[in-house]
């Protein structure tokens, strides 16, 4: 073999194997993992306790898609397939907290209001979970029957408030 086919040969194997790796590529996502943001940590810490997160569950028992959750800047769900890598919430909703309320603050609304992550997060969430137990009840023979899907406060931060 003459140097230059060996040459195109190394190339075209370098060039596969990049190919390759760039398809198995991803993020490994935990079956339960706590919604922690290093953000507020470096700020002086969560409020409350971060929420624990069953991914597999959420993906698997209640076949939520991964757009159901990740969406682009106009709110359109992502198509994703699990393990693809995605942004995190508070690289988009980047103002930590919750929006300013009470006398003499502006009331904000829809995307300048879920420009603060924990408002975002919230309503995300909420709006997903009471969507979610109105079907349940739908379905549900005791008509008082409650929804799975929890909507308070206690019920996803597990540890309440935390002191400082």
């Amino acid at each position: 073999m003459n140097k230059t086919r060996i040459i195109t040969l190394l190339s075209a194997l370098v060039v596969s194997l990049a190919a390759v790796s760039l398809l198995w590529a991803g993020t490994t996502v935990e079956d339960t993992f706590d919604m922690k943001t290093k953000e507020y940590t470096e700020a002086g810490g969560h409020k409350y306790s971060p929420v624990p997160f069953t991914h597999k569950k959420h993906h698997e028992d209640y076949k939520i898609t991964c757009g159901e959750c990740h969406h682009d800047e106009n709110g359109k769900a992502l198509e994703l397939t699990m393990g693809d890598d995605v942004q995190r919430c508070i690289e988009c909703h980047d103002k930590l907290g919750k929006a300013p309320k009470g006398k003499g603050k502006k009331k904000l609304k829809g995307k300048e209001k879920r420009q603060y992550h924990a408002e975002a997060v919230h309503d995300n969430c909420i709006t997903c979970h009471k969507a979610f137990n109105k079907e349940f009840k739908k379905k549900a023979k005791d008509k008082k029957a409650k929804g799975p899907a929890p909507t308070s406060c206690k019920k996803c931060h597990t540890e309440g408030k935390i002191k400082k």
